[in-house]
């Protein structure tokens, strides 16, 4: 069965950021949109690749269209 949801310490492991720096950007409303369920943070595999997409550049100025087309 597929991973639907990582967790804060798989995202960080993922990024290879540290848990502090999630916790901080979701404070700053920085990364994925992100679930509160009881307490625990979770992430939806496809908000965080949707967000690594958005994410894409090819230079300092010029993101990188959706499907990795300039």
């Amino acid at each position: 069965m597929p991973v639907k949801h990582l967790n804060q310490g798989q995202l960080a492991d993922r990024w290879d950021v540290s848990e502090a720096t999630l916790e901080r950007w979701r404070t700053a409303g920085i990364g994925p949109v992100y679930l509160k369920l009881q307490g625990r943070v979770l992430y939806r595999v496809e908000d965080v690749e949707a967000f690594e997409t958005a994410s894409l550049h090819r230079s300092t100025s010029e993101r990188v269209a959706a499907g990795g087309a300039a």
